[in-house]
């Protein structure tokens, strides 16, 4: 198969990456980093409403996963704490169940973040209403969110997407590896009108779950990206016995396995991201999990290399080469760790 971006696509990564070099998240994230879990600015509040970039996925819009993936990579190569996959997906959410804040979460400040199924978390419909009961997997944005999007499926089968503002259920932020943003759990014990709650189609929780798998890949990916680059730095400008590190052998066998980790994570997640935007449930899982399993394996590992690549320097707390690790870690322990979806793989394997 034959893809390449298009020139809207790359014009659209790199209007995005300059936004983020001008409000550098990791810049700005230093100043509270000892004291407080990251938290959303007004500036990304204002950003995301001004561009327009929430409703991406929506009908008005029209784009694709793909449009999706290049500025969600960009996010996750920038150290953005602004959850823009997750939103985006969000606001699709509400136009396919005809919410009244559909519009709202595509144009405005409003943070709405989507929440998948979870073992803890139990629906059950009476009537026109619908009981929701339980605590959710972790969420990030959660701290900053206006309303939550809860995809699951009720105690006798059906799938439904419940609307809750967020003062309805209680956050609890946790304390996690990732510096760079915030994670917590809502713990949700609520009631809702049928103006709120609405059935969706079959397989539509499945289809969540795939989508943020491969957005917490996609995000581990931008971050392997800065590490390469980083790596290429360091290795030019670091001198031992009269002469840059990156011209010895070792240096450069690892900085090759890392440009091969990371280019081969973007295809298959390039791969996952059309079959996101496609209609086969099947081919969809099976692309999801095969890219989600590579690219985090892979992110993880291009993390590591580029530690060793830096040395000392790389251990310190005032590099960023830590946080971006950090934050690769948790992207992996998400939505599926690497061992669920290689496992994932083999069982579709089988079965097919």
């Amino acid at each position: 198969m034959d893809f390449a971006l298009s020139t809207e696509q790359l014009d659209l990564a790199e209007a995005e990456r300059a936004w983020l070099h001008k409000h550098d998240p990791i810049l700005e994230r230093r100043e509270s980093i000892d004291e407080s879990p990251a938290r959303l600015t007004a500036a990304m509040r204002k950003h995301v409403a001004e561009s327009g970039l929430a409703g991406l996925l929506t009908s008005a819009v029209g784009a694709t996963h793909v449009d999706l993936l290049v500025l969600a990579e960009t996010h996750g190569w920038a150290g953005s704490a602004l959850p823009l996959a997750e939103m985006a997906i969000a606001a699709r959410l509400l136009e396919d169940i005809g919410h009244s804040s559909a519009e709202d979460a595509a144009e405005s400040t409003e943070i709405v973040v989507p929440v998948p199924p979870a073992p803890d978390l139990h629906v059950r419909v009476d009537g026109d209403t619908l009981r929701v009961v339980g605590r959710s997997a972790p969420i990030t944005g959660l701290m900053d969110a206006d309303r939550i999007v809860v995809v699951s499926q009720t105690d006798d089968g059906a799938e439904v997407a419940a609307v809750i503002r967020v003062e309805a259920i209680e956050v609890t932020v946790l304390d996690t590896l990732d510096l760079l943003r915030s994670w917590a759990v809502a713990d949700i014990d609520v009631t809702l009108e049928s103006g709120d709650w609405a059935t969706l189609s079959t397989g539509s929780a499945a289809a969540l779950s795939d989508q943020l798998a491969t957005f917490r890949a996609v995000d581990a990916l931008g971050c392997a990206d800065r590490l390469f680059t980083m790596a290429i730095d360091y290795a030019g400008q670091r001198s031992q016995f009269g002469q840059p590190i990156g011209s010895f052998q070792a240096v450069k066998h690892h900085l090759a396995n890392m440009a091969l980790w990371v280019e081969a994570s973007r295809s298959t997640l390039w791969r996952a991201a059309l079959a996101l935007d496609g209609d086969d449930p099947g081919e969809r899982a099976a692309a999801v999990a095969a890219a989600v399993a590579y690219a985090c394996k892979s992110s993880g590992d291009t993390g590591q290399l580029a530690l060793q690549i830096h040395g000392g320097i790389g251990f310190t707390w005032e590099h960023d080469v830590h946080l971006l690790i950090r934050r690769i870690k948790v992207d992996e322990l998400l939505d599926g760790t690497v061992a669920d979806h290689r496992r994932r793989v083999v069982d579709l394997h089988a079965a097919g």
